[in-house]
C-alpha cells in the first residue's frame, strides 16, 4: 500500500499506485464524476500488457485508482480509446449508457492478428465495462490503424470517430448505431501520428469551430457539418515542451467545458513503484477568430483550491549583481510572473536548480533545449507549475504552453531570477500548493 509520497512521486499530477502509464482513454463525465481511463501495464513499471486502468474524481486533482477495467483478450491488448454517454440509446444498450471505443491490438494477440477497433460498454456509471460480444466493429484500414475518438455530431444525429491510420494520416468514419461504420473522409496532419481528438469550441466571433488534434500537440481549425471536416488554418501548434503527448478531451463535461490532459511521456523515475504521471489538466478555448485563430490552454480553475502560503512581492527588479530570491523553501508550486519587454538581453529563472532564459530578441522562453514563443505583449506573462518531476509552462493565458518532465538540480533557494542588465519584474506572484494525496 503505497502512501504517495515516495521521493519522486508527483504531489498534485496523477500517477498510478505503482507500475507503467502512459495515455489518457476513455475520458467522460457522469452523474458528477470525472473518470480517467489509461493506458496501463499491472505487471511491470516497462510499457507492456496494456490493460485500461481506472481512475475517478469529483474535481479533477483528487483521484481514486479503481479495479482495472479492460484487459488483454483474443483480440489482442488493450490500446487507446474514448468513451461518450449514449444520451439516446442509439447503441442498443440503453439509455445514458457509457460507451468505450479502443483498438485491440492484434500484433500482440496469440496467434497474431491485424489492430481492430472495438466497443465496450457501462451500465452503472463507468464502473464496471462490458465488452460488446461482436467485436471487433471496425476491421483494419492499415498496419497498426488505432486510438478511436469518437463523438456525437447532433446536428446530423450520427456518431463520428476520428481515428489514427498509419504516418501522418487519419481518417473520419461515421455511424447510426456504433457497430455498422463507414470511412468518408481522410485528414493528414504533417510530422503527427497518433490519438486524434475531434471536438468544436466556439470562437471570439461566436462561431462554431471544429479542432482536429494530433499526439504531438499540432492541429487544425476548421468547419464541420457532417459530410466534410474543412481545414481553415494552416496546422498550428499547442504543445511546445518536449513531454506531452496523447492528449485527450473529456466528453460530456458540464457547463460547456473542454477539459484536456496529457501523458507526460519520457520521465525519470528513478527506483520508483510507478513509472510516468499525467499533466495537469487545462481549460481548453479559442482565442481570435476566422484564420487568425488560436487555441488557449490554461489550468483548470480547481487548481487554486491547492493554493496556500501566498507571496506577492509587487514589482521588483533582477540584476547581474544582485539575484531576486523569492522568500520560499516549498518544492510544489504555481509562480506567475511578468518582465517589461527589453530589445535584447537575458533573464535567467532558476526553478529547483534547473535554468530556464528569457531571451528577448528571439523573444522566447528557453528551457531544456525547446522555445516557447512569448507573443507581442509589452510584459509578457509567464506561469510555470513545478511539482516533484514536471515543469508545465503557460505563455500570457495559455496562448503558448509547454510541458516537461523534470528532476530539479542542486540549489539553495527553489526560485531565483537574474538578468544580464537591470529587468523590471511588473508582476511577481508566488503560491506554494499543497499535495493532492
Amino acid at each position: 500500500m503505497t502512501d504517495y509520497n515516495e521521493l519522486h512521486r508527483p504531489q498534485f499530477h496523477f500517477t498510478a499506485k505503482e507500475n507503467w502509464i502512459n495515455d489518457p482513454n476513455g475520458l467522460v463525465y457522469c452523474d458528477g464524476v470525472w473518470h480517467m481511463y489509461f493506458q496501463h501495464n499491472p505487471e511491470s513499471t516497462i510499457w507492456g500488457n496494456m490493460t485500461w486502468g481506472h481512475a475517478i474524481s469529483d474535481d479533477l486533482l483528487h483521484w481514486k485508482q479503481l479495479e482495472h477495467a479492460l484487459y488483454p483478450d483474443e483480440h489482442g491488448t488493450m490500446f487507446s480509446g474514448s468513451a461518450v454517454i449514449d444520451h439516446q440509446g442509439t447503441a442498443g444498450f440503453g439509455e445514458e449508457v457509457i460507451l468505450l471505443f479502443y483498438t485491440a491490438a492484434g500484433a500482440y494477440a496469440i496467434p497474431k492478428r491485424e489492430h481492430t477497433q472495438c466497443l465496450a460498454y457501462s451500465t452503472d456509471g463507468g464502473m464496471t465495462v462490458q465488452k460488446y460480444d461482436s467485436n471487433p466493429i471496425v476491421d483494419s484500414f492499415a498496419k497498426g490503424n488505432r486510438d478511436p475518438k469518437v463523438i456525437w455530431h447532433e446536428e446530423s444525429e450520427q456518431w463520428i470517430m476520428a481515428l489514427f491510420l498509419i504516418d501522418n494520416d487519419f481518417c473520419l468514419l461515421r455511424s447510426t448505431d456504433t457497430k455498422s461504420w463507414e470511412r468518408f473522409q481522410d485528414i493528414t496532419l504533417p510530422g503527427v501520428s497518433e490519438c486524434p481528438d475531434f471536438f468544436p469550441l466556439m470562437d471570439e466571433s461566436g462561431n462554431e469551430r471544429w479542432i482536429f488534434w494530433g499526439a504531438k500537440g499540432k492541429y487544425l481549425v476548421g468547419s464541420f457539418n457532417g459530410e466534410q471536416f474543412v481545414p481553415e488554418t494552416e496546422l498550428l501548434t499547442s504543445e511546445h515542451g518536449t513531454n506531452g503527448y496523447a492528449a485527450q478531451t473529456w466528453s460530456d463535461a458540464p457547463d460547456g467545458r473542454r477539459i484536456q490532459i496529457s501523458w507526460m511521456q519520457g520521465g525519470l523515475f528513478p527506483e520508483m513503484p510507478f513509472n510516468h504521471q499525467m499533466s495537469i489538466p487545462v481549460e481548453l478555448s479559442l482565442v481570435g477568430s476566422g484564420k487568425d485563430v488560436t487555441l488557449n490552454r490554461w489550468p483548470i480553475s480547481e487548481l487554486e483550491t491547492l493554493q496556500k502560503n501566498r507571496t506577492n512581492p509587487g514589482a521588483r527588479t533582477a540584476t547581474k549583481a544582485v539575484p531576486l530570491v523569492v522568500d520560499t523553501q516549498a518544492k510544489l508550486l504555481d509562480v506567475t510572473f511578468s518582465a517589461s519587454r527589453r530589445g535584447e538581453g537575458f533573464v535567467y529563472i532558476t526553478v529547483r536548480g534547473q535554468p530556464m532564459v528569457l531571451h528577448w530578441k528571439e523573444n522566447e522562453l528557453r528551457f531544456k533545449d525547446r522555445s516557447i514563443p512569448l507573443g507581442n505583449s509589452a510584459s509578457p506573462e509567464i506561469r510555470i507549475l513545478v511539482d516533484k518531476a514536471s515543469i508545465e509552462i503557460f505563455i500570457d493565458r495559455g496562448l503558448a504552453s509547454a510541458s516537461f518532465n523534470f528532476l530539479p538540480g542542486a540549489y539553495e533557494h527553489p526560485l531565483t531570477m537574474h538578468s544580464d542588465d537591470d529587468q523590471d519584474i511588473d508582476i511577481l506572484e508566488v503560491n506554494e500548493l499543497d499535495r493532492v494525496w
